[in-house]
């Protein structure tokens, strides 16, 4: 069944899947079987948007390297996912909260709860970019399950008349926010096992490739050294273990020293390992890293 004459016509996210009519007679352990299947088209569809994937992943690389934003917009649902993934960035690499960051229509107050009339505000949505100051360095990722929400498709047409790398992240077919940005990602999950309910299979796809963009970025930027979290910010216990156990690896040294090394280090990854590797201080293993770009691997090599 379509959702004719409601004008969501061709939208497979609002789309009601005739397996799952009777989703409120099923006991729940079928239901949680049943949707547990379900979610499992999500990664499948990812990988069949990596082609569209991959391109703006290229092109946003290299604006970042030159100093630009990634910046994530949304409304509702997508607008949350953006600002979790963004949220993230600090803790896990140590970046200022303005090199990532989202943009959600109705503020922040739309994180925890509905804006009425936000995502249509198509005004506020251009707005939003000049607000934010996009320019040519910047990525704008817009995202929007429908493809067509009005803030959305109004922000990434902004940020491109500013100059900056736009990609539109949807989950429908041949939408306008596709049409409109310079990179186009459609991830077809279809219909949800609650119709319409695109915090679901949808929001799932969303956030996958949110953690692409993330994380892949990062990697570029230097913010690892092979797998490991070398940029942590080391906030509380937990993070100052794993800060240790980072040096250790990377150093081969014991536990001790290595603790030792990131107390007179101010806790800083990289600056503990030059310390302990290549004998420097913080001033020095600052310098390093900033030649290196960051890149603690680059700095390592450079100083043997």
């Amino acid at each position: 069944m379509t959702t004719t004459g409601t004008g969501l016509e061709g939208l497979t996210t609002e789309a009601v899947d005739p397996r799952f009519d009777a989703i409120d007679l099923m006991p729940i352990s079928e239901l949680a079987a049943l949707m547990n299947d379900n979610d499992h088209v999500v990664p499948t569809a990812v990988r069949s948007a990596l082609p569209q994937i991959v391109p703006a992943l290229e092109a946003a690389t290299a604006r970042m390297q030159q100093g630009g934003r990634l910046v994530y917009v949304g409304a509702g649902t997508p607008g949350r996912i953006g600002v979790l993934d963004a949220s993230e960035c600090p803790p896990t690499f140590s970046t200022p909260p303005e090199l990532v960051f989202a943009v959600i229509a109705g503020g922040p107050e739309a994180i925890a709860g509905a804006v009425e009339g936000a995502e249509d505000d198509a005004e506020a949505g251009a707005a939003s970019m000049d607000e934010t100051q996009i320019g040519p360095l910047d990525t704008v990722v817009g995202i929007a399950s429908s493809g067509r929400t009005p803030f959305v498709v109004a922000a990434v047409r902004r940020a491109r008349e500013r100059g900056a790398l736009t990609v539109g992240l949807s989950c429908n077919s041949d939408t306008a926010l596709s049409a409109e940005a310079e990179h186009g990602i459609e991830v077809l999950v279809g219909p949800e096992l609650v119709s319409g309910s695109t915090r679901l299979k949808a929001g799932t796809a969303q956030k996958l490739v949110l953690n692409m963009f993330s994380t892949i970025l990062m990697i570029q930027l230097g913010k690892t050294y092979g797998n490991l979290m070398v940029d942590v910010t080391a906030s509380n216990a937990k993070l100052k273990l794993r800060a240790t156990g980072i040096v250790a690896r990377i150093t081969g040294v014991d536990v001790d020293t290595a603790r030792e090394a990131l107390e007179e280090s101010g806790y800083i990854v990289k600056r503990a390992v030059l310390k302990i590797a290549r004998g420097m201080d913080a001033d020095r293993a600052d310098s390093a890293l900033l030649e290196a770009g960051g890149r603690l691997r680059i700095a390592l090599e450079a100083n043997r």
